[in-house]
């Protein structure tokens, strides 16, 4: 394509992009990220600087502090006071007004806790720097959390659940995490999100033996990592497994080519991934092309691939990368059949790519609507009075096996052992939440396609294939 071509292409994205921004962002906030009417922006203070004991809550300070209302800000006030009925009443009328703040839910759960016993954990995740992914998980905890208080809890004790700001940032993660491991209160971790943070982090609760378990991390690094490291995403060899088989049986096609980023553990992980797994069905990777370079030119990286007969575009971008990978999508005009991992599964695919992007098929870990007899989204759906993302969902499974663990012994050693155990199991999302030796979860990935549709309210939906 020429670079005339190439410019017209683009500039038609940035239009498409503006001109229904409005409509995708009232769909993230309503299916896509459970409901958040009020899409968050990331803090606008430098909050880099923060101390660590800044960073964290039990409901003594409001760590998201986009559009907090009111009612809420009191009732945060009481809890720091420690007058927990007052905390209860505000945090509860809080909720009325705005149903679908994970923040809230978790506060008020642990304000009605008081100071009895408890069994605590905490949620490491990147509050400052994506506060809409923090308010996904946050929905999953809140919402395991509020089950099982609600529901005779654990043995009869509740769950407390703190927040930790860590920003994705995998320096402050290890940092918290040298703060989680000496409060002995804390007997397990939901998170850190990304892969770096993760395995930084997972290098202190290896150490001092608590457990942490990753909703989003999907580095195959992870895999064996630790004994006290678990994940309840399909790492990227499942992603990167499905994707392939699915690009030589079904579309029967055998020569690809990768769009990745060199300096992402989660993309690299995925693309090398990818690379064994379709040499392993026939196939082979003719080239791979690293987004993160300064020079990277999406026309002149299409030309070359087509010229040495690619016939699959794979798009293993991470989120700092998710713009190029669109303009690949954009400048391929749907030449190349499209595949993905799983941080192409955003709104923002369906808005730029729009009929560019029909057709691709991305390997996720979750769908609301893979599997028909769960009551996981029906319940998601009366709580936040919308749809959920896969983050919440495997959010809620996280912390549904750290409640098991709890149930059968309550200790540090107890909760790593009962997970470890070849008999453990937890009712999950979508079915049972059991992990094998390496750390990683015993399940599958679930593959979707971009279809016209007007669930989104884009024009375009992500659909599971059967």
């Amino acid at each position: 394509m020429s670079q005339k071509n190439e410019t017209a292409v683009l500039a038609l994205a940035l239009v498409l992009t503006v001109g229904i921004v409005g409509v995708g962002a009232w769909w993230f906030a309503n299916q896509n990220s459970g409901g958040n009417l009020n899409i968050l922006t990331p803090n606008q203070k430098n909050d880099s600087n923060l101390s660590i004991q800044e960073r964290m809550s039990f409901g003594e300070k409001t760590l998201i502090t986009g559009d907090i209302t009111p009612l809420k800000k009191e009732g945060i006030q009481a809890l720091a006071a420690q007058n927990y009925a007052k905390a209860i009443t505000n945090l509860e009328s809080s909720l009325k007004l705005k149903l679908n703040d994970p923040e809230a839910v978790i506060y008020l759960n642990n304000a009605r806790i008081g100071s009895g016993k408890n069994y605590t954990i905490v949620a490491s995740l990147p509050v400052g720097t994506d506060p809409n992914v923090a308010l996904e998980i946050l929905r999953g905890i809140a919402q395991a959390q509020n089950e099982v208080n609600t529901s005779g809890a654990i043995k009869g004790v509740p769950l407390k659940v703190g927040i930790a700001n860590d920003n994705d940032n995998p320096a402050i993660s290890k940092q918290i995490a040298v703060s989680l491991v000496k409060n002995q209160q804390v007997l397990g971790v939901v998170g850190p999100n990304t892969s770096d943070a993760t395995l930084a982090a997972g290098d202190i609760y290896n150490a001092e033996q608590l457990v942490a378990i990753s909703p989003t991390s999907t580095s195959v690094k992870i895999s064996n990592f630790s004994r006290y490291v678990f994940r309840t995403v399909p790492s990227d060899f499942m992603a990167a497994r499905s994707l392939a088989n699915y690009m030589v049986k079904k579309l029967q096609k055998k020569n690809a080519v990768v769009f990745f980023n060199s300096q992402s553990n989660y993309s690299q992980s995925l693309k090398s991934e990818f690379v064994s797994s379709v040499s392993l069905e026939g196939g082979q990777v003719s080239s791979e092309f690293d987004l993160s370079k300064t020079d990277f030119s999406a026309a002149k990286s299409i030309e070359q691939a087509t010229k040495q007969g690619a016939e699959v575009l794979m798009l293993a971008a991470n989120a700092e990368t998710l713009d190029k990978a669109l303009q690949v999508v954009q400048i391929n005009q749907k030449k190349l059949n499209l595949l993905g991992g799983d941080d192409i599964y955003t709104v923002k695919t369906l808005e730029v790519g729009r009929e560019q992007a029909v057709d691709m098929v991305l390997a996720v870990p979750w769908h609301i609507k893979g599997n028909s007899q769960s009551d996981f989204p029906q319940k998601s759906r009366q709580l936040w009075r919308a749809d959920v993302s896969w983050r919440t969902a495997l959010a809620y499974d996280a912390t549904r096996a750290l409640i098991a663990a709890l149930e059968r012994n309550p200790t540090r050693s107890g909760v790593q052992q009962a997970l470890s155990s070849s008999d453990f199991s937890a009712s999950g999302a979508s079915g049972a939440v059991r992990f094998l030796p390496s750390g990683d979860r015993n399940t599958s990935v679930q593959l979707v396609k971009i279809v016209p549709g007007t669930r989104s309210r884009t024009g375009y939906d992500f659909e599971p294939l059967q």
